[in-house]
Formats: structure tokens, sequence, C-alpha cells
């Protein structure tokens, strides 16, 4: 296993802008979303004890699939935190923990870049279900400089149904 330093994230992760819908545009494989999933959207909302809610939608055989959870801040790293996911009809899958690192984040909170600290997981959000290229490879280059392995990267297919 390939030693990396420690993952850089965002300084200062402004929250409340934060919330709201995002779009999947690219991922690295994970079993808890099945490579055939498209119009994957992800909305993110404040709940009263301060954590944040998540509702994870795709689209799988034509039919939409959720997924719920929480997420927590990393304390004072407002940009760490971790995030709990309950699949609702995703073939009985177990619920999900893991690390949700906001690596980097465009300044008017348009695209962001998303991965867990062991390099396994990555996401490329986007506020709109389409992104430049050119957009798209400037994060993605970033994500290979704090040593991402992209070879098995998916694009994520946006077929204009969206399920947000």
């Amino acid at each position: 296993m390939t030693e990396h330093p420690p993952l850089k994230t965002v300084a200062d992760l402004k929250l409340p802008r934060y919330l709201g819908t995002w779009y999947e545009i690219a991922r690295l494989p994970m079993r808890h979303e099945p490579e055939g999933c498209t119009d994957v959207s992800a909305h993110y909302t404040l709940l009263d004890n301060g954590n944040v809610g998540v509702t994870n939608r795709c689209r799988m055989d034509g039919e939409i699939e959720e997924a719920t959870g929480e997420a927590c801040a990393g304390g004072k790293h407002t940009a760490r935190g971790g995030v709990r996911i309950q699949p609702h009809g995703r073939r009985g899958l177990p619920s999900a923990t893991g690390d949700y690192w906001v690596i980097q984040i465009a300044p008017d909170y348009s695209v962001s870049l998303v991965g867990s600290p062991d390099r396994k997981y990555l996401w490329l959000l986007a506020r709109e279900p389409r992104l430049d290229a050119t957009v798209q490879d400037h994060y993605l280059a970033a994500a290979r400089l704090q040593g991402f392995d992209l070879s098995e990267l998916i694009q994520t297919p946006h077929t204009g149904k969206p399920t947000a």
C-alpha cells in the first residue's frame, strides 16, 4: 500500500453555502453505489441537531432509489466529516459509514471535489448535472496530485431525468 501525506482539505468550508443539491459527475467505484446508477444526486440540509441530513438518489433500472443519512463535521475542520447512509431499496445493502472530506471547492460553490483520506473514495460534484470538460479536468488533476488513482473513475451518466 502506498503511503500518502495527509489529505489536504478546504481550509474554511462555509456549510450554509454547501447545503442544497449536488449532482455526481464522476466517482471512484464503491460497493454502496452500483456501477449502473444514473442521474445520481445528493441533497444536504441542516438538521436541528447541527448535523447535515443527506438524501442520495439515483436511477437504477429505470427506478429511483434513495438512501438517507446524516453527516457531521469533524470539529474545527468543517471540511472533514463523516457520513452514515442507510440505503432504501438498494438490494439489501447494509448501512454505510465513511469519511467525507471536501478537498477542493469552487469559489462560488458550484463544483466540489470530495474524497476519503485513504484515497479509496472520490466524488466530483457539481450544482448542475453537466460539467465543462476543462473544469472537470482541473478538479481531477487536483485529485491526482493528492494521490488518488483515477484509473477506475466512473463518469456518472445523466439522462435528463433528474432525481433531485
